[in-house]
């Protein structure tokens, strides 16, 4: 099975409460033509950098029914500054025009599949999924960037086109998952990482009888998920 909401599928419901005291749920946005949920934070740099084409885009499309929610599903413990009281003064400095949810026990973040911040998901009308993955091509660098397939995704909705790439990889960065390092990886994964290139070695001397191979293939696939090439 996927890990990612997969295009056609249904929005997963959530209830979650958001930096203007509220709490809100998926049926709140039922007045929306078109939903845009994009998960993201206060400290990333992509998030940072592309958040003034998000507002472009959240108050060009505002008149034709569509609707931005962002939702942050950090965890606070890898990165404080991602705790909702930050999410608040975030919020209260930039006025963004879309709500900002707080998705603490990441439940909402594995339902939809989020993998990157910023991370978008776009649905129509009956709350099925038309689009997900990046905003930009460069959403760190934004001057920089040569495609913008949120606005092409929304342009070709209203305009009552078929979405031409419904699917994208989202650029940004790891959502950051409780219990795990920064760069998504499982602690214990991590700390297998780290000691292998010397633990490896000893073990192929023969100290212990555990084959090289065996060895080298969980060192290698301990990297991958962790992020890390390994030679």
């Amino acid at each position: 099975m996927a890990f990612t909401l997969q295009i056609g599928e249904q929005a997963p419901a959530f209830s979650l409460p958001a930096t203007d005291g509220r709490t809100y749920e998926l049926d709140d946005f039922s007045n929306a033509k078109v939903l845009v949920l994009f998960f993201t934070c206060n400290h990333c740099p992509f998030v940072l950098g592309s958040n003034a084409t998000t507002r472009q885009m959240a108050e060009k499309y505002r008149s034709k029914g569509v609707v931005f929610a962002a939702i942050n599903s950090n965890s606070e413990h890898t990165h404080p500054n991602d705790s909702f009281d930050h999410m608040v003064e975030h919020m209260n400095e930039e006025k963004f025009p879309w709500v900002y949810l707080r998705d603490k026990s990441q439940d909402v973040a594995r339902a939809y599949g989020a993998l990157r911040t910023p991370h978008f998901f776009v649905f129509d009308t009956q709350r099925k999924l038309v689009y997900t993955g990046r905003e930009l091509d460069n959403p760190r660098q934004p001057e920089k960037a040569t495609v913008n397939d949120l606005d092409r995704t929304l342009a070709q909705i209203i305009g009552g086109e078929q979405v031409a790439t419904p699917l994208t990889n989202p650029i940004g960065c790891n959502v950051k998952w409780e219990g795990k390092t920064p760069t998504g990886c499982p602690v214990k994964h991590a700390i297998w990482f780290k000691y292998s290139q010397v633990l490896s070695p000893i073990l192929v001397r023969g100290l212990f009888s555990v084959p090289k191979l065996l060895i080298r293939i969980y060192e290698i696939s301990s990297g991958i998920f962790c992020g890390i090439k390994v030679t």
